[in-house]
């Protein structure tokens, strides 16, 4: 059986799309233009390396990208961002044949927790940056998943969509998947291939 160690916004969750226009709209407002699609090349590296650069390239605090931010996560309470396509049906894919589903995620717990609750997306464990763990590529979080559900790390596979995603799982011994991302030396263009790479399309 294979189990999968998911990244979550971006993966599991399609978080991209409302934080790029948020972010946007903090440039926006504050005098600057630019397009989403450049806001979007910086997120998918990370969320804090884009605030980062467009609070220095435009003179904007970077409290002013944190509030904006904060905002949204309040906002999806009530509206949160879709699924991922694809998201359920691999999730059950890997049940079926007996693997667990984790999720190894940058998201503080309450914010992961509440996105999975309200999507319905059924997941084993979660290991998430605000339990203590360094960021990735660090493997902490990774090793953290493996060590607690007692799964060997060539019983698994970790699917994201960054970089470092790749990065923290390879330096655990995990194979890893980029979703959508054109780094690394596996990558997947949807979710849809999941079961394929499980043995069970």
């Amino acid at each position: 059986m294979t189990s999968i160690i998911w990244d979550m916004g971006g993966t599991l969750v399609d978080t991209y799309p409302d934080v790029d226009r948020v972010l946007a709209g903090v440039v926006r407002s504050g005098g600057g233009d630019i397009e989403l699609a450049e806001v979007a090349s910086l997120t998918r590296r990370s969320r804090h390396e884009a605030i980062d650069i467009l609070s220095r390239r435009f003179g904007i605090a970077p409290e002013r990208f944190a509030e904006a931010y904060a905002e949204l996560l309040a906002s999806w309470q009530s509206s949160p961002p879709p699924a991922m396509a694809g998201a359920r049906e691999a999730i059950a894919a890997c049940r079926s044949g007996g693997g667990l589903n984790l999720v190894v995620t940058h998201r503080d717990r309450s914010s992961a927790q509440l996105l999975l609750d309200q999507l319905r997306l059924d997941i084993d464990d979660m290991v998430c940056l605000s339990d203590g763990f360094p960021r990735k590529p660090d493997p902490a979080m990774m090793l953290e998943i493996l060590r607690r559900n007692e799964i060997p790390a060539r019983s698994c596979l970790a699917i994201g969509d960054r970089p470092i995603d790749g990065q923290a799982a390879r330096a655990a011994g995990i194979d890893s998947y980029l979703l959508g991302s054109k780094d690394g030396p596996h990558r997947i263009t949807s979710l849809d291939q999941v079961p394929a790479l499980l043995g069970r399309d």
